[in-house]
């Protein structure tokens, strides 16, 4: 018996989310995550909030005191934005560079991003500090987040596209973090920078998995698609 045939019609959305979900399950079991993290931020008391986040931290004082642990435990709580807005993000770049690199080599990838950055931004830091154009409290300031590993995805995501669009896209992504780095010159912009840097020397990984995606034609089924469904 065909059992597509003999589904029915109120379960096969289910069906598609679930087939749509399992080809990334990285991606999806870290948003849940974040998920739990973002709701008891949210639900306990502000100081209390402060402390979790301070003690999951990659400032220059965790890195010296429990570096593995802060590097890991920063990656699940989110800085800035709200989860759905990252859910949106994760969709957009997480989610086809996991089903594209695979689940380990996208996991490299993440990891290179933001222990990378997170320690070149550190480094920054310690160094205005050293020559007194920070305070020496800056050694605590809170630092945390998944941004700087979305960022190095979303540079490693040039390598999927095809030419010539790859070098319109590489620009934006370049483009956008050197505009924020040169606007704000803080170590969190130099984070960003080098993380996308980094994504983009992901290239070894992305070997055998030769670019694909071809935005014009992305546009063009899609306009075909709305002209089917106004004629329906």
């Amino acid at each position: 018996m065909d059992i597509a045939r003999t589904e029915s019609p109120a379960r096969r959305p289910a069906h598609a989310a679930w087939h749509y979900v399992r080809r990334a399950p990285g991606t999806f079991v870290w948003l849940a995550i974040l998920f739990v993290t973002t709701q008891i931020v949210r639900h306990v008391d502000p100081t209390v909030a402060d402390h979790i986040l301070e003690k999951r931290s990659t400032n220059l004082h965790y890195l010296a005191v429990s570096p593995v642990r802060v590097l890991i435990t920063s990656a699940f709580w989110i800085a800035g934005g709200g989860w759905f807005f990252y859910f949106v993000l994760y969709n957009i770049f997480h989610v086809p560079a996991e089903r594209w690199l695979g689940t380990a080599r996208w996991l490299a990838v993440l990891a290179i991003a933001h222990v990378g950055a997170t320690y070149i931004s550190e480094g920054v830091l310690y160094w205005s500090i050293q020559h007194g154009y920070a305070p020496e409290s800056a050694k605590f300031t809170l630092d945390y987040g998944v941004s700087y590993a979305l960022a190095g995805v979303e540079a490693v995501l040039t390598y999927l596209i095809v030419r010539p669009w790859r070098y319109l896209y590489v620009v934006c992504v370049l483009g956008y973090y050197g505009f924020a780095l040169i606007h704000t010159r803080d170590f969190t912009s130099v984070g960003h920078f080098t993380a996308a840097l980094l994504g983009l020397a992901c290239y070894p990984l992305t070997r055998g998995r030769p670019g694909s995606f071809d935005p014009a034609a992305a546009a063009r089924s899609a306009w075909q698609w709305l002209r089917r469904r106004r004629t329906t």
